[in-house]
């Protein structure tokens, strides 16, 4: 698989979970410049539901509901699982919000 290939992938995922992020902050996290993190998204932006804004609060935005086929909790599961976290301690407790932090569906970036 190539450099690129994998770069982009991880770009998408990246924004998929955190639903909003910048050029500088991309090309820094993968180490390239950002006229390769522009290149992305040219490529990126033509097959994923992907936007840039510019000026103050800009940058890269995935669209509300596109989740790269992801899994996550529904509402009741993570509230459940949060609540029993509670009840946790020590590693347990620590491998229960991770479990959440990961599977819970992100917020979208215009809330």
């Amino acid at each position: 698989m190539s450099r690129v290939y994998e770069r982009r992938e991880q770009i998408l995922y990246l924004l998929s979970v955190r639903r909003h992020d910048t050029i500088v902050n991309l090309a820094e996290k993968f180490g390239v410049n950002e006229r390769t993190i522009r290149r992305d998204m040219e490529s990126l932006c033509l097959s994923y539901p992907i936007y840039t804004s510019q000026g103050k609060g800009g940058g890269i935005f995935v669209m509300d509901g596109f989740s790269l086929r992801m899994k996550f909790l529904s509402d009741e599961q993570a509230a459940l699982l949060e609540r029993i976290s509670h009840t946790l301690v020590g590693i347990d407790k620590e491998t229960m919000e991770g479990i959440i932090k990961t599977f819970k569906k992100p917020v979208p970036a215009n809330k």
